[in-house]
């Protein structure tokens, strides 16, 4: 489950319903929850209500969070130029976390051209034992490769769906493959594109999807919209387009885990059903032919 929703930036979520969603989503068997310390309003709500969630079952969770872009989304950006800055994020999502430890701490910042502070206060953190392994997420193939100069990047956090496979044309899941890096798949619904809840006359008011309405953006949201209306053949009586994206993404081999968002107990709950089953090959080959025309990389 990806912890971003939760936190308020994509919506009103009251603390009452994100524990729900929470524990919803450990009833249905997931048990990998990824977060940020930039996640939610104020900064830091997420790690709080996941740190709230994991009492009492921390050893059954795997956990994961982020570094690099706290306060970003307010304008007050951190410069992490020296590695004390990444332990003391570090320490404080530790406390927010109510955890010892953290089992896969990732660098929040994509376009990362010097990974040097990073790595140096990551490996650190390693020998303090307050992280298990780390990484990083990012679609930018050079940025992963100079991340993992010395051979220690455990993971790469990258944005996959069925309306977007630049992970694909980039290289970036045969670098992953070939090198044993494990890949995270975020918006693996394209930000609720493949919900089907919405149509070229939808109106956005989170903070992470306004931008949407209007300009370049809004021109950006019709084109996936377009994908994935071809792939609307997926949907059928006992199967959901959201559960069709979820499964299509978990077909690719280079695929470790999925992390769709989730604010409602019935929203986890439906993205949990997806593994109860999978797309034939002949529906995946289908709806790569549908959309192929209609990708393209930007």
């Amino acid at each position: 489950m990806g912890c971003w929703n939760i936190g308020g930036q994509w919506g009103d979520v009251d603390d009452t319903t994100a524990l729900e969603t929470l524990n919803a989503a450990f009833d249905a068997g997931i048990n990998f929850f990824d977060t940020a310390d930039a996640y939610g309003i104020p900064p830091g709500r997420s790690e709080e209500l996941v740190g709230r969630f994991l009492k009492g079952r921390r050893e059954k969770i795997l956990l994961a969070t982020k570094v690099g872009n706290w306060a970003r989304r307010a304008g007050h950006r951190l410069l992490y130029t020296d590695p004390l800055h990444v332990k003391l994020c570090c320490d404080a999502s530790l406390y927010r976390l109510k955890t010892d430890v953290i089992d896969l701490y990732q660098c929040h910042i994509g376009d990362l051209e010097d990974p040097t502070v990073f790595l140096e206060a990551f490996e650190v953190l390693k020998t303090e034992g307050k992280i298990k392994a780390y990484g990083i997420s990012t679609m930018q193939l050079p940025v992963l490769e100079r991340f993992n100069r010395d051979g220690t990047c455990g993971a790469c956090q990258l944005e996959y769906s069925l309306v977007n496979r630049k992970a694909e044309s980039r290289g970036i899941f045969d670098y992953c493959h070939q090198n044993q890096i494990a890949t995270i798949i975020r918006g693996p619904l394209a930000m609720g594109i493949l919900s089907g809840k919405y149509t070229r006359d939808s109106e956005f008011k989170d903070t992470v999807r306004s931008g949407w309405n209007d300009g370049p953006a809004h021109e950006e949201f019709l084109r996936k919209l377009d994908i994935a209306e071809r792939a609307e053949f997926l949907k059928t009586q006992e199967r959901s387009m959201a559960t069709a994206a979820l499964q299509f993404v978990a077909a690719h081999p280079a695929v470790t885990v999925i992390i769709p968002g989730a604010k409602s107990p019935d929203q986890v709950r439906q993205n949990a059903s997806a593994g109860e089953g999978s797309l034939s090959e002949e529906e995946i080959l289908k709806v790569r032919q549908a959309t192929a025309d209609a990708l393209q990389d930007s």
